[in-house]
């Protein structure tokens, strides 16, 4: 599998359109094509880019070894439960919401702030 091929997997990985998966790196559709096609490679800086903005880990991108995603640190997650008195239920949702694409976030957001509302208008 070529460095091209991965990037490919990773933007299939979050349902991203090539359009949306450079949009959010700063980038045309025909760049992220041409990575995916092999007619260019990305430089270390797009690589970094790439890794940070998808939570992408480095070692795979570039060698395909390894685990795709970097996890979430576990610290952060585990403070949140202990803090909040979070459940395990409350946990998966935050790591799948954590883990979640973009549009699948902003669905999220547009459902929870329309209870919100809801829940407002009735106080």
């Amino acid at each position: 599998m070529s460095i091209g091929d991965r990037i490919k997997s990773i933007r299939k990985s979050v349902n991203s359109t090539q359009i949306d998966f450079a949009k959010k790196l700063g980038l045309s559709r025909n760049a992220i094509a041409s990575y995916e096609g092999g007619v260019r490679v990305p430089n270390e800086a797009m690589i970094k880019l790439i890794c940070t903005t998808y939570k992408v880990d480095p070692f795979w991108l570039e060698t395909g070894e390894g685990d795709m995603f970097t996890a979430i640190p576990e610290s952060i997650i585990d403070s949140l439960v202990d803090e909040f008195d979070l459940d395990i239920r409350d946990r998966l949702i935050i790591e799948t919401y954590l883990q979640a694409s973009e549009s699948q976030r902003n669905a999220i957001k547009n459902f929870l702030l329309t209870l919100a509302e809801k829940s407002a208008k009735k106080k």
